[in-house]
């Protein structure tokens, strides 16, 4: 049985990336942060801000890595328009074990 902290890291994250609920889950996380309750209460010194740094530091990790994703596939799109495929490159590779004979 997973640690309840992974699975819902896991449920936050694949929920981040499906883009079906991707902005859902933007909005309902800053909704969250910026009310006044919680599940920790804010009042308590340190406990009150855990849950929030937490799920500030989920939706910070996320959000950036889908924009370096996208970013980065943005990148190679345009250089696949500038440097034409060959077909070379677009040939399927064959995969041979050589046996030596002596």
């Amino acid at each position: 049985m997973k640690f309840p902290i992974q699975s819902l890291y896991g449920f936050y994250r694949n929920a981040v990336r499906n883009p079906r609920y991707r902005w859902w889950i933007v909005l309902g996380t800053l909704v969250y942060l910026l009310s006044p309750f919680d599940i920790s209460p804010d009042f308590l010194p340190i406990l009150g801000e855990i849950d929030d740094f937490v799920l500030v530091s989920m939706l910070l990790t996320e959000v950036s890595s889908l924009a370096f994703e996208k970013f980065k596939s943005r990148g190679s799109d345009s250089l696949e328009i500038e440097n034409e495929p060959t077909a070379e490159k677009s040939a399927p590779a064959i995969d041979v074990k050589a046996v030596s004979i002596e």
